[in-house]
């Protein structure tokens, strides 16, 4: 069960010269959510990443954390937030624990236990007093993430976190994230260009075009009543004929044609093809894919 209220933000607004890149975007984000933030080239992502994060100043509106306004109450703020832009800034001659030591002297009260206790938690115990240059891509990721949870943040904010990795570590990377929201309570934003890491790891997923929030819903939600049932005829025309007779339709450019997925009337639908004389060399089930509809929503532009 998620829980109270971590990141919130309200009316965000950037102007940089004479154009507002950044419309008024209002979200709140919740103690062991998983939030998945998607936009087109353009769309403004990183502007507003960079917004939560501190890096640059909101024109207006308001980002809180953990109830802490960031424009009065920034120390505190920032204080209850990780995160990761890009990649993970580590000196690569270092071992992994002198570096989480070198950051750890950046925060108070933070001392070897919590080295240890990061170190366990991001699964690099047996190599943390290697050096980072014998790390592969998916540990370095991981020892940005235990640097990050130094400082014992409620919100976690990671920017392509599965960016250069191969399957299996995309599919740990995945894993590691969900056991930090459900495990270990952490409120998680994750940017990413992945659409379907996305529909896999997240609670809910946020939208952004042209500087504005288009939709924003749980992934279930978001998908739901999209499935589809595509169909290979013979005669192709006939089909298509008999079919948009009968449903909407849509072709694929492969000379297939989609319609919506009904159990009680594709049946229907394949008996009066077969009766009018169409084959059917092909009927499949093709289940809603968050690509699709971010494609649809964003009129095919492509992911940041």
């Amino acid at each position: 069960m998620m829980g109270n209220i971590t990141l919130s933000v309200q009316n965000l607004k950037k102007v940089i010269g004479k154009r507002e890149i950044i419309k008024g975007l209002s979200f709140e984000l919740k103690e062991g959510e998983v939030f998945g933030f998607l936009g087109p080239n353009g769309a403004g992502k990183t502007t507003t990443i960079r917004m939560l994060v501190g890096l640059i100043k909101p024109t207006s509106g308001s980002i809180k954390i953990c109830g802490y306004n960031i424009e009065n109450s920034f120390q505190e703020a920032m204080g209850n937030l990780g995160c990761i832009v890009e990649n993970p800034e580590l000196y690569p001659y270092l071992s992994g624990y002198d570096n989480l030591l070198h950051f750890s002297r950046m925060l108070e009260g933070i001392g070897e236990e919590r080295i240890k206790e990061v170190s366990k938690l991001v699964g690099l115990t047996d190599r943390i007093y290697d050096k980072v240059k014998t790390y592969s891509l998916g540990m370095r990721q991981r020892l940005g993430i235990a640097q990050a949870l130094l400082g014992k943040p409620k919100v976690l904010i990671l920017d392509e976190p599965t960016n250069g990795l191969d399957p299996a570590g995309i599919r740990e990377m995945r894993e590691f994230i969900r056991f930090l929201a459900v495990d270990e309570g952490l409120t998680v934003l994750v940017s990413s260009h992945l659409l379907s890491e996305i529909q896999q790891l997240c609670d809910r997923v946020a939208i952004i075009s042209k500087g504005s929030i288009i939709k924003i819903d749980t992934v279930q939600d978001l998908l739901a009543n999209r499935e589809r049932m595509e169909w290979r005829i013979y005669p192709f025309e006939k089909g298509k004929e008999i079919l948009s007779s009968l449903t909407t339709i849509e072709e694929t450019e492969d000379g297939a044609i989609l319609t919506e997925f009904d159990d009680q009337l594709t049946p229907v639908w394949n008996r009066k093809l077969v009766e009018a004389g169409v084959f059917i060399t092909e009927m499949s089930r093709r289940m809603p894919v968050l690509e699709d509809l971010f494609l649809e929503l964003t009129g095919g532009d492509s992911i940041e």
